[in-house]
């Protein structure tokens, strides 16, 4: 994709969109609700296309990628590295998040805010659209650790290929994905019409993305106006503002420091340049709010604007999209620390290490799309409350959650951003294992 034209005109859609939502829709008395119809059009013009893609591409991607590699140990080497990889920089990632919001402490408020905002919490959160999914996540032991795991190998081995692609569960997809394209690579000369067939039609499907890519402006534009007109810049400040500035710092440390490092030590790259060359990308994350849905793009910029192989990227993009989660590994650190602050309640260095671990295992598990979470924050702030009440100290109300509601979309943006960010990195790095030949 070397249209020049199509990066400026994605970058006005996002500024364009962003004055029509707040001058125009928030400004405006009329109700800005998930149903209004710059919603719907960026709904139906991008992420709806992109999402319709991201299944079989997920299939064709991996099993073409595995099978270029080919050799079992190489394959073995390029799996466990990318595993590692996107493990530590969670796990750095929520570490970052876990430590300002301990020496930052927004949560400290005044008397009179913290009851403002603990008496709203409740109200804000029953009628938000997200309640329901997260009361969904606490029903049974998905609050626990011990439901984290379960959730986890529950995607992992699948009962059912095609149940489980119908259902757009994508981890089950990579795994069922991962076992074909192993067996083909060992099949030898009567599997090679198999394995042409999945290398064209990942081909084909790269066509179909680069179509999509092409409406990139006009969805970005429609989900921008929505999003400030739902929200409103004004809303950015006030009692939340700190704690808006402790997650934009922190993700913005992970992903301006902690990831060009990495990158330029072990994928040998110019880690600014590599970022400005993936920016499509990065753009198209910040607008549809998913990781999932932004996967056809970061697969096609990788590729042909990044310079990484497509062995490399065929397998490292998918997986990432579905387990790599920093910024949302960092995000739930930083609010369920600010809610527990919020609400008085004391975390301890031991709480504080349960944050870390649950909010790791819990980004692995989540999924793909805007407000996810949120609702994986559930099994971190159960994890700390189990812990509070071996000490007889009261637990954080689910409730709480509502006071971050009314802002979770712009951190959520941002957060995706970084999700993606950290995909591009691993495939640049993976490269150098696997390069295309």
């Amino acid at each position: 994709m070397k249209h020049g034209w199509l990066n400026w005109t994605i970058i006005a859609a996002l500024v364009l969109g962003t004055l029509f939502g707040e001058l125009v829709l928030y400004a405006g008395a009329e109700a800005i609700g998930p149903d209004h119809w710059t919603r719907v059009a960026g709904e139906y013009v991008l992420i709806r296309p992109l999402k319709m893609l991201i299944i079989p591409l997920i299939l064709f991607s991996v099993v073409s990628g595995v099978c270029s590699i080919g050799d079992p140990s190489r394959l073995g080497l390029v799996g466990g590295a990318t595993v590692f990889y996107y493990l530590a920089t969670m796990a750095i990632a929520v570490t970052i998040g876990a430590t300002l919001v301990t020496l930052i402490q927004p949560g400290d408020l005044d008397a009179e805010t913290a009851a403002n905002l603990t008496g709203q919490a409740e109200a804000q959160y029953q009628g938000s659209s997200a309640a329901t999914r997260i009361e969904a996540a606490n029903e049974g032991d998905k609050d626990s650790l011990g439901g984290a795991w379960k959730n986890i190998l529950d995607q992992l081995i699948p009962t059912s290929a095609f149940g489980e692609m119908s259902k757009g569960n994508p981890l089950s997809v990579i795994v069922v994905s991962l076992l074909l394209g192993i067996a083909l690579a060992m099949g030898g000369d009567k599997a090679k019409p198999a394995r042409d067939f999945f290398t064209s039609m990942f081909d084909t499907l790269m066509r179909i993305v680069g179509w999509v890519i092409m409406l990139t402006p006009i969805g970005v534009f429609f989900l921008m106006a929505w999003t400030v007109g739902s929200i409103g810049l004004a809303n950015l400040t006030g009692p939340l503002a700190l704690y808006v500035g402790t997650v934009l710092s922190g993700l913005l440390t992970h992903a301006l420091i902690v990831l060009p490092i990495i990158l330029f030590i072990f994928g040998r790259t110019n880690p600014f340049q590599y970022l400005v060359q993936v920016r499509r990308a990065l753009m198209t994350a910040f607008a549809t709010d998913s990781s999932s849905a932004t996967m056809p793009v970061t697969l096609t910029e990788t590729v042909e604007s990044g310079g990484c192989s497509k062995k490399a990227s065929n397998f490292v993009i998918p997986l990432g999209a579905t387990v790599n989660m920093d910024g949302t590994a960092l995000y739930e650190a930083v609010a369920t620390v600010f809610l527990f602050q919020v609400f008085g309640i004391d975390l301890s260095m031991g709480d504080l290490v349960i944050v870390v671990i649950t909010a790791t295992l819990a980004a692995v598990g989540a999924a793909g799309i805007p407000g996810a979470g949120l609702v994986t924050m559930v099994i971190v702030i159960g994890a700390v409350n189990t812990s509070l009440a071996g000490r007889g100290v009261e637990p954080l109300p689910l409730y709480a959650i509502g006071i971050i509601l009314g802002i979770d979309r712009i951190v959520d943006m941002c957060r995706t951003t970084v999700n993606v960010w950290g995909d591009a990195v691993g495939a640049k790095i993976m490269t150098r294992v696997a390069p295309d030949e």
